[in-house]
């Protein structure tokens, strides 16, 4: 991820930190961040009130994870674009995963592999960039309205299929 390095002001930074937990090897730069898979993506607990709008990512990966995933301390994403909440418990169960949800949390409990859906974006480019990540292995996913992402990536569709190319191939 080049822009998000040492000392950047995205709360971005702290997902990334996330992911080192779950078993990702992270490497941050002065000027980038390398995130790369291991093999394995452990369950965790993890309390992501100060980098709620990273939420719905890890929501979007976490079936894929070896034990269940518990995100907390995370209403305020109810009052966001959409309650990110229950778009991402939503979308989840489309999949066929288990989830659950409290007042300021999500619990995402992996088992059998997600399969390919259309997922209902609410109008959140959150919900269609996070989603997108859970497409790389899974095949099948489709948004309702692919084009909310314009007022904040409008060429979101066209870099991720790029790096899409460099990650599956």
């Amino acid at each position: 991820m080049p822009g998000l390095g040492e000392g950047a002001l995205q709360g971005d930074l702290g997902f990334v930190d996330v992911l080192r937990r779950m078993g990702a090897q992270v490497t941050v730069g002065a000027d980038r961040t390398t995130v790369r898979g291991t093999g394995e993506l452990r369950g965790l607990t993890v309390n992501m009130r100060d980098v709620s709008d990273t939420m719905p990512t890890l929501a979007a990966i976490a079936p894929y994870a070896s034990g269940p995933v518990r995100i907390e301390d995370v209403a305020n994403t109810r009052v966001k674009e959409c309650d990110r909440l229950e778009a991402c418990a939503s979308n989840l169960h489309r999949l066929g995963v288990d989830v659950a949800t409290g007042p300021d949390w999500i619990e995402i409990r992996p088992g059998a592999a997600p399969e390919g859906a259309e997922i209902t974006t609410y109008g959140d480019h959150r919900i269609v960039m996070s989603f997108a990540v859970t497409g790389l292995r899974t095949p099948g996913i489709s948004f309702d309205d692919p084009g909310c992402v314009r007022k904040t990536f409008p060429g979101f569709h066209e870099a991720f299929a790029e790096l899409r190319k460099d990650i599956v191939g």
